[in-house]
């Protein structure tokens, strides 16, 4: 089964899906918001089912939010019908989709995607190329490396039938860095919620 077919196998369950940690990502909504501006425009890569996009939207000038999944993105397009806002883009793209333009974007975001990535290094620098002189990249990452043995344990054995991604174990301090190498400047951090650890990085374009 490739990638695609998971996701796409996957997008009417994780629809329903309630948001696990309600107040966690309150919090992790607040943070991106005090960054955005009414004048950004803003890439969202892995969007998934439209959610976070759709609920910043009133945040910025305009969202363009993509994800490699078509079921993924239906879903989302029709939830933005139903919820009648008109200022987001959703599109079915990879995320080293390179038909985008450079310097195109005043912020790029990435929630729950990085340790999907089969190469995060050459996605970060793509995301530095799509953004403006600093331009602001905003990411979520699950940081598998630093999770509680049986987390680790369970997921290849989740893999095994069918249940889980590929994933990259991250750790917080390594993806710091390469985020760092990628040629950006950390304006904050944080882990919300701190028990994966889910690690929010915000970083400037040098």
């Amino acid at each position: 089964m490739t990638a695609a077919e998971f996701w796409d196998g996957l997008a009417p369950r994780y629809a329903r899906l309630p948001i696990r940690d309600p107040e966690a990502y309150s919090q992790t909504l607040d943070r991106v918001r005090s960054y955005m501006r009414p004048e950004h425009w803003v890439l969202e890569l892995g969007c998934g089912t439209g959610t976070t996009a759709l609920r910043l939207a009133d945040a910025a000038h305009h969202i363009t939010a993509s994800d490699f999944s078509a079921k993924m993105i239906s879903i989302a397009r029709q939830r933005q019908q139903e919820q009648k806002i008109d200022n987001v883009d959703f599109v079915q793209a990879e995320a080293l989709d390179r038909k985008r333009a450079d310097g195109q974007f005043d912020c790029v975001m990435a929630f729950n995607l990085l340790h999907l990535l089969a190469d995060v290094d050459a996605t970060l620098t793509h995301v530095a190329s799509l953004l403006k002189p600093n331009g602001l990249f905003i990411s979520k990452t699950p940081c598998l490396g630093d999770s509680k043995l049986w987390i680790r344990c369970l997921v290849p054995l989740m893999q095994a039938i069918g249940k889980a991604p590929q994933l990259t174990y991250l750790r917080t301090a390594a993806l710091e860095e390469r985020i760092r190498h990628a040629g950006f400047e950390l304006l904050e951090t944080g882990d919300h919620p701190k028990s994966l650890p889910s690690h929010l990085v915000v970083a400037r374009k040098l």
